[in-house]
């Protein structure tokens, strides 16, 4: 399969976006995993003035509503650096077994490295009206309820909808829509 037909045209408006771990592999199962995440989420809002309206990181993937300047750009170095960040965790704590899956499952031409993290592309789709990111808001935050693994969507630890309900979220969120 080739490279995403998906594109980014607007960046000054927030997208939706989805981060696939290559081959749907359970990588955010161990709450270092997804602490590199959400570090490298809070280093792009300090550091690069990321957006973030919301987000949830499941198992396998995660999604946001992200909005910065050049996000296809800031969106390929995301990916590098916790790509890397995550692959050098899994080789500290000889975690094999993910990263024999990282190594099969790598894409042909990716011949530069032993590994593959992500999934090419991140199907980024433009929210340009209150109506869709409220759509998009309740569809992530809906995700860990729909799988079954919390009855409200606010008890899922690594999720914005924490901040909406009020609580304290793992990071911050951008809440004053257009």
């Amino acid at each position: 399969m080739g490279r995403s037909r998906y594109r980014i045209l607007q960046s000054q408006q927030p997208h939706f976006i989805t981060c696939t771990v290559l081959n749907w592999i359970p990588l955010f199962t161990r709450p270092a995993t997804v602490q590199i995440v959400l570090d490298a989420l809070i280093y792009r809002q300090q550091q690069h003035n990321w957006r973030i309206y919301g987000y949830v990181i499941l198992e396998n993937h995660l999604h946001l509503l992200v909005q910065v300047d050049d996000l296809s750009h800031q969106l390929a170095h995301f990916k590098l650096y916790t790509a890397r960040q995550l692959i050098d965790y899994l080789q500290a704590i000889n975690a094999e077994r993910l990263l024999k899956q990282l190594n099969w499952f790598r894409k042909a031409h990716k011949t530069d490295r032993d590994y593959q993290l992500w999934e090419e592309g991140s199907h980024p789709q433009l929210i340009d009206n209150p109506d869709v990111l409220r759509q998009k808001l309740d569809y992530i935050h809906l995700n860990p309820v729909k799988r079954g693994y919390v009855d409200l969507p606010e008890h899922w630890r690594y999720s914005s909808a924490r901040n909406y309900a009020g609580q304290d979220g793992l990071l911050p969120v951008y809440r004053d829509w257009f």
